[in-house]
């Protein structure tokens, strides 16, 4: 009976040893891949930061990390050092790293998103998710080309078929903005999903961002309608790209 109890006391004691070993290990395992890829100290964002906050805000929502030395960026910061009486130029998300471009002066953050509305024009804001906004590397005073895709009814000769056009031709943008957390976009028409941004990418933009352009009236009812019944895409299109004329785009002449 004693041997029993004791064999039985001696696996428990070998199944918490195991168990110990398991856990020490996992929790080791993303160290050591880390330290085989020649580990950078970067700051990485743990809380979110709103645009315009104090360097000493900043201070208290960043973290250093160290990270694969090729997963960070040529201006990411591993310190505040020199950054008294700087300002964020952005929002800043958790899991981001902190560049060296988002604190700027309190002068230079005046400047920032303050594009005149041309006379004659009217302003008018959507959300897009990043890949549609050229991958949020979009700024005020940039100009877009906004296409409008619709899964069928664009062309009542071909009321069945998808079309696509660049509609609205290097529209002025007046701001871009992080949209609230938890909004959602109009999904887009088509059933195909978007592929999932590798999280590996820092620096990926997530979340919904605002766009805000100045275009005139016949303009804002096209991106209203396809913001609330089709779907937009935008591409960066400064005032000297090539502009061949408008066109439709449908399945049939994709590969012509």
């Amino acid at each position: 009976m004693k041997s029993r109890l004791l064999a039985g006391v001696v696996a428990v004691l070998l199944a918490i040893v195991g168990a110990v070993i398991v856990v020490s290990y996992a929790q080791g395992a993303d160290q050591r891949a880390v330290s085989g890829l020649d580990p950078v100290g970067v700051l990485v964002v743990t809380k979110a930061v709103p645009a315009g906050s104090s360097a000493e805000t900043v201070k208290a929502s960043v973290a250093l990390q160290e990270l694969p030395g090729t997963a960070v960026a040529k201006t990411a910061l591993n310190t505040l050092d020199g950054a008294v009486g700087k300002v964020t130029s952005a929002d800043l998300v958790p899991g981001e790293q902190l560049l060296a471009e988002r604190l700027i002066s309190p002068e230079e953050l005046k400047t920032l998103g303050s594009v005149p509305v041309p006379a004659g024009l009217q302003e008018v804001s959507f959300q897009l998710e990043p890949q549609r906004v050229v991958g949020g590397r979009l700024a005020a005073g940039d100009t877009v080309g906004i296409f409008i895709t619709l899964p069928n009814g664009g062309i009542e000769a071909k009321a069945d078929q998808e079309t696509v056009q660049l509609s609205i031709r290097k529209a002025l943008v007046t701001a871009v903005q992080r949209a609230p957390e938890g909004a959602v976009a109009n999904p887009a028409p088509s059933a195909s999903a978007e592929p999932a941004p590798d999280p590996r990418d820092v620096n990926l933009p997530t979340g919904l961002l605002m766009v805000t352009v100045a275009v005139n009236d016949i303009n804002a009812d096209k991106i209203v309608f396809a913001s609330e019944f089709a779907a937009l895409w935008l591409s960066k299109e400064p005032l000297d790209a090539q502009d061949s004329g408008p066109r439709v785009m449908t399945r049939s002449d994709l590969y012509k």
